[in-house]
């Protein structure tokens, strides 16, 4: 049984509390290493009587030149290295084996709470399934701890002790004359789990989780219990322990002849006992016998597991646990601190008193400051300093950092969401110069490029190619874009921030629609009046999969009342009347995947087969796209608006409404002049 000395060392006063250890006999390094100090003073005095008195002159200087070599050589063995390192390993795995030692006490309370009923089946059930788990566990013990194979040497013993029934017996002895050579000490838990699958059955455990509560911690049980018997047939490793036997036997076989006194030696002292030889021998050997009574702690040493008293310990702590005290508990009644809700403090006795202890306090408890110290102090950093220079604000390398001050650059191009975020930030700071401009346009028109690279010349089924457009500086001048570059010198970049936002409206819409539906119609947008009527034209095939236009939708439809700069509507009105027609315009420059127009744009000749097929096409998709239009429209009204005016105001000659109306006198004249140079050409065929 172990030796528990930790009441002896609760409190160390004086010259130590270890002292009074060293009187103890059980358990002690005297009771390890007497026999094996008694050979080797032994050894040593025989050794020694010898050279004083059996040998002559010649057979003198012979052993002395031994006891030099022995002396000499003896140091060179790594016995502190060796010995201390497999020690460690022994006391580790001494630590962990006893944790490894399963308790029933989990188990009791879990079939305790979960199995209800005070019938006897119920209670039957209880006591059943801890008395399997008891009986397991005290079948692993008999296999690896001598004490209780003594006591358990076979299964009728068992019996007899009432772990097992005789039922039970007969089903072990018919399992083992099948299967001799496994262990079959997890065959009670196998019962216990069905026992729990019964009562969940019958209705005397209420829910599925407890029933998988008492099935992880059987499992566990038996799992732990498997680690003992990992523990018993995988030993610390042969070579080790024979290394350090070697070791230490070896280096005292050669101290009991080297530090034999002759006249020769360092010292003049005849010493007729070994004092520091024998303190040496002690602690090695000593050590070397911590390892020997560790290694397995379940065997018959005084410091071995208490294995006998965990047996009976279980059955009695698992037995009270689901019979005795279940569901059974004190009668509910007010603490006396009820009113107080909670003591300051719990009472001390008289021999207490003295160790009345006051609150821990943090480490910086301590720390004291002055008012002036307190006082907090302005930042020297100034957001003027975080602003970058001119030259580095508008590179694309710094652009998604230019405005924190904080830049990093990077070999590959810069993402179209990065060059869009940045530009947005330009454009509202003040504007953007030319060279910007043409560079957040090419991100433009290499969406269009990509979108004219999808619409190949296998997909059209007039047989047309298609103009790639390269990415470069400038964008090709389609219609919405011929809009754009226009505008008189001095207008800010603002509506280039809606061409890259209707890219990706556009692309949106497209995707959530048919292949085989056609686009939205400027009639939806300016419904003042019907539209023209058209002669009739050849439509292309079915397998077209995508109805293509190349006319601007900005145009208003004929017979709409003129927009002037004398109009009697508010400029606010206008502003937003512009703003629904120009997405379509931009709309038609960037799906367009057939021509690439280089010309004015607005006033270039277009077939008119295009623009009827549009027409009688999209009337049925205009409530559609009015309802998309409307959802988004008062989301972006004001943002927009914002957008326009801050762009369009760069120009400092002008106000803000003569700014105004002359963007929305610019679109609408434009828009007329198409639609009149359109009419007088259907004329005149």
């Amino acid at each position: 049984m172990t030796v528990s000395y930790t009441a002896e060392v609760a409190t160390c006063k004086g010259l130590g509390c270890f002292l009074k250890l060293l009187v103890r006999w059980r358990a002690s390094i005297y009771k390890l290493v007497w026999l094996d100090l008694t050979v080797f003073l032994c050894l040593y005095y025989a050794l020694s009587g010898t050279y004083r008195f059996l040998l002559n002159e010649d057979q003198k200087k012979i052993f002395e030149s031994v006891v030099a070599y022995c002396n000499e050589y003896s140091e060179l063995i790594p016995l502190s290295f060796v010995l201390g390192f497999y020690v460690s390993i022994v006391m580790t795995r001494w630590w962990d084996q006893y944790m490894t030692i399963p308790w029933p006490d989990s188990i009791a309370v879990f079939v305790s709470a979960t199995i209800h009923g005070n019938d006897e089946r119920a209670r039957l059930m209880r006591r059943t399934i801890v008395r399997y788990v008891c009986a397991c566990l005290t079948m692993m013990l008999t296999n690896v701890a001598p004490r209780v194979k003594k006591r358990f040497p076979t299964l009728q013993h068992f019996v007899d002790s009432g772990l097992l029934l005789d039922n039970e017996l007969s089903i072990f002895q018919h399992l083992n004359a099948k299967f001799p050579n496994p262990s079959k000490h997890w065959l009670p838990i196998v019962w216990a789990s069905s026992i729990v699958t019964r009562a969940r059955k019958e209705g005397r455990i209420r829910d599925d989780f407890a029933v998988k509560t008492l099935i992880d911690e059987l499992n566990k049980f038996r799992g732990m219990c498997g680690s003992i018997s990992h523990y018993d047939t995988i030993s610390v490793p042969l070579v080790y322990t024979q290394v350090v036997t070697l070791a230490v036997y070896t280096y005292f076989l050669t101290t009991v002849m080297g530090r034999q006194w002759v006249p020769k030696s360092d010292s003049n002292i005849d010493l007729y006992f070994p004092v520091f030889a024998t303190l040496q021998f002690f602690f090695y050997m000593g050590w070397l016998k911590v390892a020997e009574t560790l290694i397995n702690p379940f065997g018959e040493d005084d410091d071995d597991f208490e294995v006998n008293w965990i047996i009976d310990r279980n059955l009695q702590v698992s037995y009270l646990i689901v019979d005795e005290m279940h569901h059974e508990h004190p009668e509910l009644i007010r603490d006396q601190y009820w009113d107080e809700v909670f003591p300051v403090e719990l009472p001390y006795t008289a021999a207490a008193q003295p160790f009345r202890e006051e609150p821990p306090e943090h480490s910086t408890a301590g720390i004291q400051l002055s008012a002036a110290q307190q006082e907090l102090q302005p930042s020297s950093v100034k957001i003027d300093e975080m602003v970058p220079p001119d030259d580095q604000k508008y590179r694309f390398d710094i652009a998604d950092d230019a405005a924190s001050g904080i830049h990093f650059t990077a070999s590959g191009k810069l993402s179209r969401s990065a060059s869009r975020v940045s530009n947005r930030d330009r454009n509202l700071s003040g504007g953007s110069t030319p060279s910007n401009l043409g560079e957040s346009l090419s991100r433009v028109a290499s969406v269009t490029n990509v979108l004219k690279r999808l619409f190949s010349k296998d997909d059209r089924t007039d047989g047309g190619t298609t103009s790639v457009v390269k990415p470069s500086g400038k964008m090709p001048s389609v219609d919405s874009t011929a809009s754009l570059q226009t505008r008189p010198a001095g207008v800010g970049g603002s509506m280039r921030i809606g061409v890259i936002e209707e890219v990706d409206e556009q692309m949106t819409l497209t995707s959530l629609r048919q292949s085989n539906e056609s686009r939205p119609h400027v009639q939806s947008i300016f419904p003042q009046g019907p539209p023209p009527p058209s002669d009739p034209v050849d439509v292309p095939g079915a397998a077209q999969s995508y109805k293509r236009e190349i006319f601007s939708r900005s145009a208003p439809v004929r017979g709409a009342p003129p927009t002037t700069a004398g109009s009697t509507e508010s400029a606010e009105k206008r502003i937003l009347r512009t703003q629904e027609s120009a997405p379509s315009m931009r709309a038609s420059a960037i799906y367009e995947p057939t021509v690439s127009y280089t010309g004015s744009g607005m006033n270039d000749d277009l077939p008119s087969t295009s623009s009827s097929s549009s027409i009688s096409s999209n009337e049925n998709t205009a409530n559609e796209f009015t309802k998309l239009k409307t959802e988004r429209k008062e989301h972006r009204r004001h943002r927009k608006l914002v957008r326009s005016v801050s762009g369009l105001n760069k120009d400092e000659s002008k106000s803000p409404h003569e700014s105004e109306t002359f963007l929305l006198t610019e679109l609408a004249e434009t828009s007329r002049q198409y639609m009149r140079d359109k009419h007088d050409k259907s004329g005149q065929i």
